[in-house]
């Protein structure tokens, strides 16, 4: 987990959050991670992360069985043709899996529907891919700041 969170922290413009006890954040986020494109630092309004790592199962997600000790999921947003090819199906007509399963690219439990994608404690099998599919989704979050602000702008 850590090695995805420094490497996604080295991309240019990365914002990295990581809430704590203390902070503005609701406890249920503390241990987690949020990626922002963010070259001014700051974290940006009217913006969703383009991909997390969260630590524990939510309330209204629990699916991939995340309180045991050593489980976590990483969660990316991708565009359809990406989804599709790493899952199989189309992200609004998803049949039913198992998000418990480890090192396995996965549509995400509840979003998705929405072009999301997930892998709990990803190793061997798809470290690489989850590496690729961050770079990729932080380009994109760049490539849309760009269009709002323009080129390296704030």
């Amino acid at each position: 987990m850590e090695q995805i969170i420094a490497t996604v922290h080295g991309f240019d413009g990365a914002l990295v959050l990581r809430p704590t006890r203390g902070d503005d954040f609701p406890e249920l986020a503390w241990g987690d991670a949020f990626f922002y494109y963010a070259p001014d630092g700051e974290v940006p309004r009217n913006v969703q992360p383009y991909g997390t790592v969260v630590t524990k199962d939510y309330p209204d997600d629990t699916a991939s069985d995340l309180d045991p000790p050593g489980r976590w999921r990483v969660n990316v947003h991708v565009d359809r043709a990406t989804f599709e090819d790493l899952t199989g199906e189309e992200p609004r007509d998803l049949g039913h899996r198992d998000h418990a399963t480890v090192d396995l690219v996965l549509p995400h439990p509840v979003y998705g529907a929405l072009g999301w994608v997930c892998v709990v404690n990803p190793g061997v099998r798809t470290g690489a891919t989850v590496v690729r599919l961050l770079r990729a989704a932080h380009d994109a979050a760049r490539a849309r700041f760009e269009r709002r602000h323009g080129p390296g702008g704030v």
